[in-house]
């Protein structure tokens, strides 16, 4: 029986992780809805949904294995990895795309990535499925390599083959997961400076013409590098809490491995937060939902006590 603060912990994470998949839910609802109805859907939006599908079904997996973990049955660590890559990669993709679509640079690359980035969108989305699969079945052979070594070391019991296997595993697994999850958080980061190097430029020319503070062009610009450092923070820690897990920095215990998962999948939970928010379309038809939820309840209500 888990001790007070694992359960505590346990129980914040699975809300955390329903309430992220709801929202992610709600977006590819939306915009699957609208690209079904249009036969078309804005490049940021495509992206946006792309992002939203991979996040609900990586905290669908991360409930499914830590289930499986607290009942101490076995699971695969291929479909987590899979679904993880690819939204490493589709995040990067949508901080790329918002950077070239809103920083302001004049150089002559910059302008031809603003003509070309929304019509690669799809070859951007199907390349992040084959970096992904790919990525899964070089690590799915490393590992099946590795556990194969584990088990001919535990049979044998010999000191020099238990030797071979830590070399394996840091010298193939880490540099391995290392590279699959930095590039693309790399990536990220320089694109999410960039469009913040280039927000902060613009508020300052806009302050210099002496524009009152609540001008709705400068609280708007003032909005997004408030958002852009949430999402950075955010993308941030999850990416460090990885980091951590791979290379064993430390050994968790029970109810600190689920406080750990917490904190992990609180970044991506509250960055899809972030993406409701920050979306006109998508705050309009929570609105709007919530609304007539609402007085439907309140209909409901009156109807009981008439």
């Amino acid at each position: 029986m888990p001790s007070s603060p694992a359960l505590i912990f346990m129980v914040i994470f699975f809300l955390e992780s329903l309430a992220a998949m709801l929202q992610n839910g709600f977006m590819v609802t939306v915009l699957g809805m609208e690209w079904v109805r249009r036969r078309m859907l804005p490049a940021g939006d495509m992206i946006v949904a792309s992002l939203a599908a991979s996040r609900f079904c990586l905290h669908g997996v991360a409930i499914l294995n830590n289930l499986l973990t607290f009942f101490e049955m076995d699971y695969y660590q291929t479909p987590w990895n899979f679904i993880n890559t690819l939204t490493s990669w589709l995040t990067a993709w949508l901080a790329i795309f918002y950077c070239v679509k809103i920083a302001l640079f004049s150089h002559p690359v910059f302008f031809w990535l603003k003509w070309r980035i929304s019509r690669s969108v799809p070859r951007l989305l199907l390349g992040s499925l084959v970096l992904a699969g790919l990525t899964v079945i070089s690590s799915a052979i490393g590992t099946r390599i590795f556990m194969q070594m584990i088990a001919s070391q535990s049979s044998q019991g010999n000191s020099t083959l238990a030797d071979t296997v830590q070399s394996f595993y840091w010298c193939f697994t880490v540099p391995h997961t290392m590279l699959t999850l930095s590039i693309p958080f790399l990536l990220f980061l320089v694109s999410t400076f960039f469009l913040m190097f280039s927000l902060c430029q613009h508020l300052r020319r806009m302050r210099d013409h002496r524009l009152s503070p609540c001008d709705p062009s400068i609280q708007a610009h003032t909005r997004a590098l408030k958002s852009l450092v949430f999402f950075l923070v955010f993308y941030t820690s999850y990416f460090l809490s990885l980091i951590v897990v791979v290379m064993k920095i430390t050994i968790f215990q029970s109810h600190w491995y689920w406080a750990w998962e917490m904190v992990t999948y609180a970044g991506i939970c509250l960055h899809s937060s972030i993406l409701v928010v920050s979306s006109p379309k998508l705050r309009k038809v929570l609105k709007t939902r919530l609304w007539k939820a609402l007085d439907k309840g309140w209909s409901v209500s009156s109807y009981q006590y008439q």
